[in-house]
């Protein structure tokens, strides 16, 4: 296998690596360096790959492990690195590539920061069961971290379980999840037959990523698509349905029809960053809605000729899915503003900067 072939077989987007714009230019500052991609993501450094076969540790990039460097600066599991030095020992990180897209969310804690879920990716299955986990509001938090090109497709897991419980329960879960314009496919991720349903997504060369709550059934569907038990997995409470981390880091895993597929452990935590827009991710629909409110400055809590309260009424508009809507309206903003502060900061400014970061869209 060639260099090229290699590389492609583990997601390399482009025709050679003489990439163009910001990739060239890092190519000609590198010239005795080779691309390599992040398969494995651990505290103590990183694991990376040159194709199918053989993955090797480097030596990260002193500024990467300074305390105050911004989370999102350093690599993670996706990104694409220029790595000079032997392929097993002695490897060294030198650059790492512009990212042509993110799955992202804020830190945990007080201070804001943001967290890479994964990089360079082109399908984002965002995992729920029908179960206990079910929730379409905890689905549209999920689809707000998707940044850049990536394209998310809702993947409902158990549903043999789900309909001998409650026969119609996944038509019903589908139905809920139409507003969202996104596709939705329905399987069962112990069964490899019903699982191949995601093949239509994982074209050589495409690289996906599983999100999703613990105990959805993300490991299992990696091991269905590998054919092998790749990840260990577990068994949910049957007290609440909840899962328990059985994946406990982040990994690619090149799959036999030319794909990729990065795991990742449960999220409870879905933070927006600030730079989310909730009309292009998701409620376009509800934008829709208030504008054809009589008033602009329409509340929706009650004034005459709200298109809002109609369409709640008239069961064109979930109550929920409202509630949801600003509730994320709220937490963008108020994440926008403490991006635009970090920003400021980091660019000398002592000013405290006006609040002008991007926000989701309030309906008006």
């Amino acid at each position: 296998m060639s260099a090229i072939a290699g590389l492609r077989r583990i997601g390399w987007p482009y025709e050679n690596t003489a990439a163009d714009g910001a990739w060239a230019e890092l190519r000609a500052e590198y010239p005795q360096a080779r691309p390599a991609r992040v398969v494995e993501q651990h505290r103590s450094g990183y694991i990376v790959a040159e194709d199918t076969n053989s993955s090797y540790p480097v030596e990260s990039v002193p500024e990467w492990q300074r305390p105050r460097l911004p989370s999102e600066q350093r690599p993670a599991v996706g990104d694409w690195l220029l790595v000079t030095g032997g392929d097993e020992t002695h490897a060294q990180a030198v650059a790492l590539l512009p990212r042509r897209s993110t799955i992202k969310r804020s830190s945990a804690g007080k201070h804001y920061g943001q967290q890479i879920i994964a990089a360079n990716i082109d399908i984002v299955f965002v995992v729920s069961s029908l179960d206990g986990d079910f929730n379409p509001r905890r689905i549209e938090r999920y689809l707000l971290l998707v940044r850049g090109g990536a394209r998310p497709v809702i993947v409902l897991t158990k549903t043999d379980i789900a309909e001998a419980r409650e026969p119609g329960a996944v038509e019903r879960a589908k139905a809920e999840l139409d507003p969202l314009g996104v596709a939705v496919c329905t399987l069962n991720a112990t069964d490899s037959t019903s699982v191949d349903t995601l093949q239509q997504w994982l074209s050589p060369g495409i690289t996906a990523v599983l999100v999703g709550s613990s105990g959805v059934g993300k490991s299992t569907l990696t091991n269905s698509l590998t054919g092998e038990q790749t990840m260990k997995t577990g068994a949910v409470r049957a007290s609440d349905s909840r899962g328990r981390h059985t994946t406990t880091h982040r990994s690619l895993i090149p799959l036999a029809a030319g794909a990729c597929l990065i795991d990742t452990p449960g999220m409870r935590e879905l933070k927006p960053t600030g730079e989310e827009d909730l009309v292009e991710d998701g409620f376009a629909d509800i934008e829709a809605f208030a504008a054809q409110c009589r008033f602009r400055d329409c509340r929706h809590i009650g004034e005459p000729g709200c298109a809002i309260q109609a369409a709640i009424d008239n069961g064109q508009l979930a109550a929920a899915r409202f509630a949801n809507y600003q509730k994320l309206s709220g937490e963008i903003s108020q994440a926008a503003d403490q991006l635009a502060i970090r920003t400021a900061r980091t660019a000398g400014g002592s000013k405290k900067p006006s609040r002008t970061g991007k926000r989701g869209k309030r309906s008006r």
